[in-house]
């Protein structure tokens, strides 16, 4: 393979993981360099998304309904799970391959020596593509953090930050604040910033006020409420445990009792009778509110219909984020991997109907609160089927077990591969029991291969 010219995307792909020593190296005097080499000149509106969960849910609802509005989206996520292609999509499609390696062959051109990590390059990338296509709007999902992420090398015109938990902590910090201070790093001067969570750290507050950023938080200045629920106040944000309850109630009721429709406001604008969104999660309204108020943020240079807002929420898909395939049993896949997320994946757990039992296929990195997701889901869980991940960062299924010891979670079962342990799953579990593979995005991506399911 020349430097210059691999030969397909797959040896495209070997080489830019060797470009750069460190698989993750925080800052933007590398991409902004080679930014200005390839004079990237974005004349459409961007938008940032950040945040510790959330990201991939509003990015595929912004996506969706902009879509469905009759613009051409450019729409940029990390990480992938079975194709490189699923990182860059332009018209909801994946680019080509073709088009992925012209791309980079112009950037290995331009780069005149600097360093580029595996996820810059794929940026400077995502970007010279979206710009080639002449798209009309650029949806851009943070890889880690915010402040110092190859994304923000690009000013958004609308900032997200979903949520803020703890992760990342070798590279964020170990507090909420310290890692919020990061992800409002995308915040700009006189923009709209978008934050996503009920709970708003001082951080964002202090980062919003030194930038001059509009901020808009859940709840305050925007938020929903289920309109059915006639108890709840006009102006209402339903936290995630609360949600959690009326949705059970939701699931449970007369049907004549069922709130179908929910409200959302932002400053001057309502939208009102809107369907649930197609994602499945007690959480996804906030979500989906968040996405909503981007585009309420940007109304003025991408307006977006009640008719593409409704079409939109019911046609999003988005792959693994409790993603339900029906059979029996039913296989449930959701790439949690932070505690946090792990909470979310157990409420929603606990809402489903259930008549058997719940075998868990689990496999995660090693530098990620393992002891934490198992805290969150043990009362969830009837049987641990444990593996090993052979990637780096992954966790041996030996550094697993002890981790479950130390929880006093007894007797998992072990085994040397998702696969085997996905196995293992469908030959124990009855027609009537669920399997629940979580833990990694390499977890879901193994078990996908596995069934042979595909990627939306």
């Amino acid at each position: 393979m020349t430097q210059l010219n691999p030969k397909n995307l797959d040896a495209w792909l070997t080489y830019l993981e060797s470009l750069h020593p460190k698989t993750i190296a925080l800052g933007l005097e590398r991409v902004a360099q080679v930014k200005q080499q390839l004079a990237l000149q974005v004349t459409f509106p961007v938008i940032i998304v950040a945040g510790t969960n959330g990201k991939g849910s509003v990015c595929a609802m912004l996506e969706a309904m902009l879509h469905a509005a009759g613009y051409r989206v450019g729409c940029y996520t990390s990480p992938h799970l079975l194709s490189y292609n699923e990182r860059v999509r332009i018209g909801k499609q994946p680019v080509s391959d073709v088009e992925l390696c012209a791309s980079f062959t112009h950037i290995e051109q331009a780069r005149q020596g600097v360093a580029l990590t595996y996820f810059e390059f794929g940026t400077l990338a995502a970007m010279q593509l979206f710009i080639a296509h002449r798209v009309e709007v650029a949806i851009l999902e943070v890889g880690l953090g915010g402040r110092l992420d190859a994304v923000n090398v690009f000013d958004a015109d609308c900032a997200v930050v979903t949520s803020i938990d703890i992760d990342h902590t070798d590279y964020l910090g170990d507090t909420r604040e310290q890692i919020a201070f990061e992800k409002a790093g995308i915040f700009r001067t006189a923009k709209v910033a978008i934050f996503g969570d009920s709970v708003v750290p001082q951080a964002i507050e202090t980062a919003a006020q030194k930038t001059g950023a509009l901020l808009w938080r859940l709840g305050k200045e925007f938020g929903f409420k289920l309109t059915a629920l006639n108890n709840l106040p006009k102006k209402h944000i339903v936290n995630p445990s609360q949600l959690s309850v009326n949705l059970k109630k939701i699931n449970t009721s007369p049907p004549e009792a069922n709130p179908s429709q929910w409200d959302f406001f932002a400053p001057q604008q309502t939208r009102n009778s809107l369907p649930f969104p197609a994602l499945r999660g007690n959480y996804q309204l906030n979500n989906a509110s968040a996405a909503l108020a981007a585009l309420s943020a940007l109304k003025e240079k991408i307006p977006v219909s009640m008719e593409a807002v409704r079409r939109g929420l019911l046609e999003v898909t988005l792959t693994a984020r409790f993603q339900i395939f029906p059979g029996k049993p039913n296989l449930i896949l959701d790439v949690a991997h932070n505690p946090q997320a792990a909470r979310a994946l157990a409420s929603n757990l606990a809402t489903l109907p259930k008549q058997g039992k719940t075998f868990a296929v689990c496999a995660m990195l090693k530098d990620k609160d393992i002891a934490g997701v198992v805290a969150a889901l043990k009362t969830q869980i009837d049987v641990w089927l444990l593996a090993g991940l052979t990637v780096p960062r992954g966790a041996t299924v030996d550094e697993l077990a002890a981790v479950f010891e130390a929880e006093n979670v007894l007797a998992p079962h072990c085994f040397t591969s998702v696969s085997a342990a996905l196995h293992h799953a469908y030959n124990q579990a009855g027609d009537n029991d669920r399997i629940a593979a979580f833990g990694s995005f390499y977890t879901v991506a193994e078990v996908m291969r596995s069934r042979g399911l595909l990627s939306s």
